[in-house]
């Protein structure tokens, strides 16, 4: 199934502005992975399902309200930043990374699809000074780690965390002290690759 389509199929209510937003990023991303490895070679061919529907995933547990400021931690690629940014224009997204390199990449994709509601920032999250309403991420280490590293970026008792994850996460929730809920992908999206994927939602 072609990107776009495979997008549509599952958020049938895109504008004609997103649907092209959306078929160009095939594009953007080819030209910049040539440049950085911003998704491995052999991963390519399967841009729009694991990583632009995977990211797409926290859409189907969260509608993200006007005005709601999002930080993508670990942003890498821009995954899952500059899907999420594409689906809620009326919201902001800033994506953080510790690698220059991809950050830059980021940014010549964001530039590349000419949308106004998202940046990118070399630094690490322990250094970031700012404050939102919510993170998401796709996982870059334990969930316990992810939430020591990043919880000062939102107010205590009012932010969120989407947290995509795969694989079996008992153990890894269980030294959790916050609220957690986990969303099962495959309730959602019926490919093979989301039959173990998760988003994992915590009330900071």
């Amino acid at each position: 199934m072609a990107g776009v389509e495979l997008i549509s199929r599952y958020f049938p209510e895109l504008t004609s502005a997103q649907r092209v937003h959306f078929a160009k990023l095939g594009g953007l991303y080819a030209h910049w992975n040539e440049r950085v490895n911003l998704v491995s070679r052999k991963d390519f061919e399967h841009l729009y399902e694991r990583h632009i529907l995977h990211s797409l995933g926290i859409a189907k547990v969260m509608q993200f309200k006007t005005g709601t400021q999002i930080i993508d931690v670990g942003t890498g690629g821009g995954f899952p930043l500059v899907p999420l940014a594409i689906l809620f224009p009326q919201c902001t997204f800033h994506g953080i990374d510790g690698i220059g390199k991809k950050i830059n990449a980021v940014k010549g994709v964001v530039e590349g699809l000419g949308i106004a509601n998202c940046t990118a920032e070399q630094v690490r999250s322990e250094d970031h000074k700012g404050r939102y309403d919510v993170i998401v991420s796709r996982a870059v280490t334990t969930l316990p780690e992810f939430i020591k590293a990043t919880k000062h970026l939102v107010t205590k008792g009012q932010g969120r965390m989407f947290y995509l994850k795969g694989g079996e996460l008992a153990d890894e929730i269980l030294p959790v002290h916050q609220q957690v809920r986990v969303h099962e992908l495959n309730e959602f999206f019926s490919q093979e690759f989301f039959r173990t994927k998760k988003v994992v939602e915590v009330a900071l």
